[in-house]
Order: structure tokens, then sequence, then C-alpha cells
């Protein structure tokens, strides 16, 4: 089974590449530039990218994954299943979704501390192209602009997000 038995439009892994990419660039360049007191622009690269992605990623991977070689067992197995076109662009779909939806997350986290959005720039920007890396330096930022918050209200954050 292939993406285009879920999705029958006739576009190649290629062009799924292409537009996932595109809209993933939208939510950020929303995220970084326009102003996120405006509901349906806070909305949009929080949930309604992620959310379409995510639906690309589950068609993409689900129809892979069994009907490939390789797995999650080994490195040599990543690297099996990933030779697949289709399965490539589900991974590269699947960092797509989660790095946006963490800068969302991180976004809407430093507007509540009050960190301004010359600070959150290049936070968001690391976490676009290094994923993990904005999310360490924003957590880091975060113990340092306010060193007095306590573990249960980082518990109640997170629960919240």
């Amino acid at each position: 089974m292939q993406l285009s038995d879920i999705y029958p439009t006739g576009i190649s892994p290629d062009q799924w590449f292409m537009y996932a990419s595109q809209l993933a660039m939208l939510g950020w360049l929303i995220l970084i530039f326009l102003p996120r007191k405006i509901k349906l622009l806070s909305v949009i690269p929080q949930y309604v990218i992620p959310f379409a992605l995510s639906l690309l990623y589950a068609g993409s991977a689900l129809t892979t994954y069994f009907t490939s070689e390789g797995g999650y067992d080994s490195l040599m197995g990543l690297r099996t299943l990933f030779e697949s076109d289709q399965f490539l662009l589900a991974g590269w779909v699947h960092y797509l979704a989660f790095d946006l939806f963490i800068g969302a997350w991180i976004a809407r986290n430093a507007d509540r501390l009050s960190i301004s959005r010359l600070l959150q720039a290049p936070i968001l920007i690391m976490t676009f192209m290094f994923g993990p890396v904005g999310l360490v330096l924003f957590l880091a930022m975060r113990m340092v602009l306010s060193p007095s918050t306590k573990v249960s209200e980082n518990q109640k954050e997170v629960t919240h997000a």
C-alpha cells in the first residue's frame, strides 16, 4: 500500500515533501513574525498546521511501515526502513509537525513569561532548524529568567500546554 492509495491525488513523495515543507514554513513565519494576540494567528501554527502534517505523517508512515524492510530495532534496520522515499517523507513530516508544535509551545510559554520577541526569535529558529537544541535553549533561558519557578508550577504548565 502506498500513500497514493490513501490520498489518491497522484502527488509524488517529492511533491508531498515540498508541500509539507512550505506549510511548516508558513507556520514558522506566523509564529516568529506575526502577532500572537490574534487568536487565529496563534491557533494556525500551534494546532492547525501540526494537525495537517500529522495526518500526512499517519498516511505515509502507516501505509509504508508494515510493508517495508527494516525497523526500529537497530541503526541498520532504521537505515533500511528509511531507504523508502515514502518512509523518508514520513520521517521528515514527523520532524516538521513536532518541531512546529514545540515551537508554538515555546512561544506561548515565553509570552507568558514576558520574554521579548527578539529573544524568542533565535530560539524559535533553532527549534525550527535543530528541534531539541531550541527546546534546551528555551528551558535554560526559562530557568535563568525565572529561577523561583517551582517544580509544581512547571508540571502544571506542561499539563496545560
